[in-house]
């Protein structure tokens, strides 16, 4: 399969869909930061700095964008404002492309791990208990056998909405009491999957950031007692931000990554919101590979993230 292969005119329409707020914006921000200016000059680009802050891409990665246009101005000498598009766009393809791992191909698995364990973290409200769901779906789909852990006993409405999508995707789950220890619950989820050849796991945990060091204790605790069934699990500690938020899902990746050890994340809520400028900071800074953008409530709407196709959709056109 190429590595873009995967990506259907489906998916490509609901992408476009998903991001057509951003877009609006982003655009409409950058037509008025070039009006009655034809050649890019430092008035310019003072003002892409303001849109791309104010896009929520983040002020880190801004700075390193700007310093990319302001090198290619100074080599290029003349460059005019028809073709800032052109170059915003490579550059923000370019910085994806340096700073990430490869795109997700699909929904398939790593070879070799059997089951493949993946660990959910991230804080209330942001879509995590729904993007397992849907991962459940897209995995099943795709042939694999999946089991469900409802590790986030501190909230019965978590267990409630994590039973009703296994019944919906139909999956099996494994569940406890509120209040029981979240270890114990990830230990059983394990005991079951192995038992019955299971091919990935999904370990929802509580969503809690108020004490960073007991967050810390919670989920080592829950990976330490993974191991005694699975040595390696798990294998993705996958961090769920609400793109919506824009500022405060970096604020949440950095708390987050601060408590444990994330490998991916899954950035969800992009459609109806004009914040879709976070993945681009969120790449870029934190040098984590987001695997997922949600772009919907359906089953269909969690899409494996692809720089190429994210840049395509919020530049327009294919390149």
């Amino acid at each position: 399969m190429g590595l873009f292969s995967f990506f259907s005119k489906e998916k490509k329409e609901s992408l476009d869909k998903g991001l057509e707020k951003t877009k609006e914006s982003f655009f409409g921000k950058i037509t008025r930061a070039v009006a009655g200016k034809s050649k890019v000059d430092d008035e310019v680009l003072d003002n892409l700095e303001e849109v791309l802050v104010t896009s929520d891409v983040g002020v880190d990665t801004t700075l390193n964008i700007i310093k990319r246009i302001e090198e290619r101005v100074a080599r290029d000498k003349y460059v005019t404002t028809s073709e800032l598009n052109g170059i915003l766009r490579d550059e923000i393809a370019s910085l994806l492309t340096e700073n990430n791992t490869n795109d997700t191909d699909g929904f398939d698995l790593p070879a070799g791990k059997t089951p493949y364990v993946i660990m959910v973290v991230g804080v209330n409200g942001v879509g995590k208990t729904t993007t397992i769901g849907k991962l459940a779906y897209q995995f099943k789909k795709a042939g694999k056998k999946v089991y469900l852990g409802a590790a986030d006993t501190f909230r019965a409405a978590a267990v409630e909405q994590l039973v009703i999508w296994s019944e919906r995707v139909g999956v099996p789950i494994v569940k406890q009491q509120m209040g029981s220890d979240p270890a114990s619950v990830a230990f059983d989820t394990l005991s079951s999957a192995v038992a019955n050849q299971a091919d990935v796991v999904l370990i929802d945990t509580a969503g809690r950031l108020h004490n960073k060091k007991g967050l810390m204790d919670e989920l080592s605790k829950i990976k330490r007692v993974m191991q005694k069934v699975v040595p390696d699990a798990p294998h993705d500690v996958m961090l769920v931000l609400d793109g919506s938020t824009g500022q405060n899902a970096f604020e949440q990746a950095k708390q987050f990554t601060a408590a444990t050890e994330v490998t991916s994340m899954a950035i969800t809520k992009l459609d109806g919101t004009a914040k879709g400028g976070v993945v681009i900071g969120i790449s870029d800074q934190f040098k984590i590979p987001v695997r997922y953008i949600g772009l919907g409530e359906g089953m269909e709407d969690l899409q494996p993230f692809n720089r190429k196709e994210f840049v395509n959709s919020l530049f327009g056109g294919n390149k």
